[in-house]
């Protein structure tokens, strides 16, 4: 049992509770600024970041939580056909990353903001195209009434967390001549999931002390 700010907190015993995953994530950043700076370094100095952020949903039902995702349409510009988290870019006068998350969950998926409970955040993460990608995590209804943007979301799915903590439904290849690595995991529903939403996946798993590191 560790002591976290003076407040006791016992691992779950019949399944994670919504307090165990808001705690682990409070306690995931106080590393979260040393990633951000390691991960920040090894850009190409010339490089400009871009601005994005995106939601991570959890839901909970048939008596277990569930990360839910979206894959993208042919018809958007970038990563066409991909499994995604609702988000996107930053817009002028946005001031946090939630204002970007839930608003670009909002126009995907039709998620009123105050339906979202928001429980914590994840360390940034810099893609290949230059995003700097905040992952804000939140609590959403179970069942809930999606409106998806038909002409970037060609479907709304969720995927049990503890399959996805499963380390035999994943791989993690190194990539040549960088340091960089490939998260993949097995088809699920027909979907899937690798690249930077894999990443951010795992990287929440392992907040939450259901994958270690190494």
């Amino acid at each position: 049992m560790k002591n976290v700010k003076g407040k006791k907190i016992a691992p779950p015993m019949n399944g994670l509770t919504e307090e165990y995953i808001a705690q682990k994530l409070r306690e995931a950043e106080s590393d979260s600024a040393a990633a951000q700076e390691y991960a920040e370094m090894a850009v190409q100095p010339a490089t400009r970041l871009k601005c994005a952020a995106v939601l991570v949903p959890l839901m909970r039902f048939d008596d277990e939580w569930h990360i839910l995702f979206t894959r993208r349409t042919d018809r958007v510009e970038s990563h066409k056909g991909q499994v995604s988290f609702p988000g996107g870019a930053c817009d002028n006068g946005e001031t946090t990353a939630e204002q970007t998350a839930l608003r670009e969950a909002e126009e995907e998926i039709g998620l009123n903001p105050a339906d979202v409970k928001i429980i914590g955040a994840l360390s940034r993460l810099i893609t290949i195209s230059s995003f700097r990608v905040s992952p804000i995590v939140g609590v959403i209804p179970f069942p809930y009434a999606f409106r998806v943007a038909g002409v970037e979301v060609a479907r709304v799915f969720t995927i049990p967390l503890l399959w996805l903590a499963n380390r035999g439904n994943y791989w993690e290849f190194s990539l040549r001549e960088s340091e960089r690595s490939l998260i993949a995991y097995h088809p699920y529903d027909g979907e899937l999931l690798w690249g930077a939403t894999a990443r951010m996946t795992v990287n929440f798993l392992k907040a939450l002390d259901l994958i270690h590191s190494g």
